[in-house]
């Protein structure tokens, strides 16, 4: 599970990250109407990824060479 392992949890939040922002990218009244609740989650990870995109992205990448490369 991605819950007890951290690189898993680090790949499924940027994963969760980068898919937010692209859908809101694509539809934003999709993600814009659900601002808060459990729902808001995904909201906030748009906001995240479209604030903070070169940093998500380089995370992105250090991820992608730990993953290919160091396991």
């Amino acid at each position: 599970s991605a819950i007890f392992n951290f690189q898993s949890l680090l790949t499924v939040i940027l994963l969760l990250i980068c898919t937010c922002a692209y859908i809101r990218s694509l539809a934003p009244s999709l993600l814009d109407k659900n601002k808060t609740g459990l729902l808001g989650i995904f909201w906030k990870c748009a906001r995240i990824g479209e604030r903070k995109s070169p940093y998500v992205a380089a995370c992105c990448v250090v991820m992608a060479f730990s993953i290919l490369f160091v396991q």
